[in-house]
C-alpha cells in the first residue's frame, strides 16, 4: 500500500510521549502530515494496528508505503532524509 500524497499519515494519541516527540520533530522540519487520533476514532486505531501489526503508537505511513512504529528521532530523521522530505 502506498501513500499517494506527499505527506506522512501519523497515527497517535495526545497522552503518548513518543507521539508528542515525533510530531514535534515533523513540525520542526515543516514536514506535511495528517494526524489521526487513535483515541478519537476506532477506525484510525484499527488502521494503525493494520499498518504496524501491533497496538503500539505512533505509527507513521510514508509516501513510499513504508511504515515506522515508535521510531526514535535518529530513525525518523534518517527516513525523512531518505525520502527527501527534509
Amino acid at each position: 500500500m502506498t501513500n499517494d500524497n506527499k505527506s506522512v499519515e501519523f497515527y497517535g494519541a495526545a497522552w503518548c510521549g513518543d507521539c508528542v516527540r515525533a510530531q514535534a520533530l515533523l513540525e520542526h522540519y515543516g514536514v506535511d502530515f495528517t494526524y489521526h487520533d487513535v483515541d478519537a476514532s476506532d477506525a484510525d486505531k484499527a488502521k494503525a494496528i493494520e499498518l504496524s501489526g501491533r497496538p503500539n503508537i505512533p505509527v507513521l505511513l510514508f509516501p513510499d508505503g513504508s511504515v515506522l512504529t515508535e521510531p526514535s528521532n535518529p530513525i525518523l530523521n534518517s527516513k525523512l532524509s531518505e525520502l527527501d522530505m527534509i
